[in-house]
């Protein structure tokens, strides 16, 4: 009989707890990870941490409604998945944490030249915002001919870099927005 450590460790803590309590734990470990999960709506998502792209299953409760936010109760590797086959590495089984962390941004901030503080501002401000900086960047920087006077209309002063978790419509649009601005520098993280 030959036994993975991870069997032999639930073999320890299930003959230490039948021999310090006198009974057996086995049945209520296989049903604690099944009350955990039992109500919840499994949803299969991509761990953004890497280009190696890894499947997570993310559990969430809630009632489905409009309006009405579920909440994220467990996060677990997709064994299902062909990249990571349920396994996930440290920064992928902290996904959990990350979801809830109450550090998170939820909102655009920026920090103002001089100032020592960053500021919260709406979306809209921010996309114009940013709209504004690479027009006028754009402005000052693009080159429409080369030295030897060919025509290249380039914008060399701003690049793009994808993530592992863009869909390919995602990553279709962002290339034909960049290449009309005239960027050549396109990169993603998968390629990194």
């Amino acid at each position: 009989m030959t036994l993975t450590r991870r069997e032999l460790f639930k073999l320890g803590a299930g003959g230490t707890a039948a021999l310090f309590l006198g009974f057996d734990v086995t049945p209520v470990l296989a049903q604690s990870r099944a009350l955990k999960i039992s109500k919840t709506t499994e949803t299969r998502s991509t761990c953004p941490y890497c280009s190696v792209s890894c499947g997570v299953i993310i559990h969430t409760l809630g009632d489905k409604a409009k309006n009405v936010t579920p909440q994220v109760v467990h996060v677990e590797g997709d064994p299902d998945h062909p990249i990571n086959r349920g396994t996930l590495c440290p920064k992928g089984a902290s996904l959990y944490n990350e979801i809830l962390n109450d550090r998170r941004l939820l909102k655009p901030q920026v920090r103002r030249p001089g100032s020592d503080h960053w500021e919260d501002i709406p979306w809209d401000q921010a996309i114009t915002e940013v709209a504004r900086h690479v027009k006028t960047l754009r402005d000052v920087t693009f080159k429409e001919k080369d030295d030897q006077g060919n025509t290249v209309n380039r914008f060399e002063s701003m690049a793009f870099t994808g993530g592992c978790t863009d869909t390919n419509e995602f990553n279709y649009l962002v290339v034909k927005s960049m290449r009309s601005l005239g960027v050549c520098y396109l990169e993603n993280q998968a390629r990194v």
